[in-house]
């Protein structure tokens, strides 16, 4: 008979644990002395301590540990607890990696550049919107290009909302879609949108455009006029390229604040993306 001093050191575990373990009815001593409750455990009782170490160690709760040792629970569920908890490791794991290749690009922007970069980049799904929208051709998707279409499209369909009766129910988003005909670098059809809450209908001055939802987006926010978008686009490029991501489409637009002069504009790009 061990003392449960003894029996701790040869299973590999505290006092304090083995008390516990005792208390939720997980290992109970073999003995306890009525006069002095001092607990005493025999040799044979180390292969079910040996047993809940392994089992903790493969990250079941004391209650699974329990359920098991005392055979609550069949061969299938057993091996169905197994699959669950081999699913939650390799999520744990996959989480894990992508965090480590986040850092390792952080580092080699550093290494590369001998600054801390001012944009932070997100990954987030994007959910479906309803807007209101005018269009019209840009002759690239540079920011030279596309600010002398966007501008007026945008003051024309605030216009035009105002005359319908129709109040924007959150911020402006413009995409981008190739003009019809055109090549990788050639027209743009440019998208000025303004969300809604009205159902599309013959005659209105608009368009009511249902955007889908985008399941994985890479965005960062870009501080200042769009004329200047260009470094913060860059950015967003360089990010989705070291974290092992590819661009599945152009990046929207989400203008958070458009309140007083271009220089305090604060807008978000949402470029859809998938690994590589």
């Amino acid at each position: 008979m061990f003392s449960i001093g003894d029996f701790a050191k040869h299973g590999r575990v505290s006092v304090r644990m083995l008390r516990h373990y005792d208390a939720i009815g997980l290992l109970r001593p073999a003995h306890v002395d009525p006069y002095t409750g001092y607990r005493g455990y025999e040799a044979s009782q180390l292969a079910r301590l040996n047993r809940v170490i392994a089992l903790k160690d493969l990250g079941f709760t004391l209650q699974q540990v329990r359920a098991v040792l005392d055979e609550e629970v069949d061969v299938g569920e057993l091996r169905g607890m197994l699959r669950l908890r081999r699913a939650e490791v390799a999520a744990a794991m996959a989480a894990d990696a992508a965090r480590l290749a986040g850092i390792e690009a952080r580092l080699r922007t550093i290494e590369s550049e001998g600054t801390m970069s001012d944009h932070e980049v997100v990954l987030k799904s994007v959910p479906a919107v309803r807007v209101a929208e005018l269009s019209g051709t840009a002759e690239s998707f540079g920011p030279e290009h596309i600010g002398p279409v966007i501008g007026p499209l945008y003051e024309e369909l605030h216009g035009r909302l105002a005359a319908a009766g129709v109040a924007p129910t959150g911020p402006a988003v413009a995409y981008y879609e190739p003009a019809p005909g055109a090549g990788p670098e050639g027209a743009v059809t440019v998208h000025a949108g303004i969300q809604v809450a009205v159902e599309p209908a013959a005659g209105q001055p608009f368009d009511v455009v249902d955007l889908p939802g985008i399941e994985q987006a890479a965005t960062i926010v870009h501080r200042g006029s769009m004329d200047t978008v260009l470094p913060t686009a860059q950015a967003l490029a360089r990010w989705t390229d070291a974290h092992g991501y590819r661009s599945t489409g152009y990046a929207r637009e989400l203008y958070l604040d458009c309140e007083g002069g271009k220089e305090s504009w604060v807008t978000e790009l949402q470029e859809p993306v998938a690994k590589a």
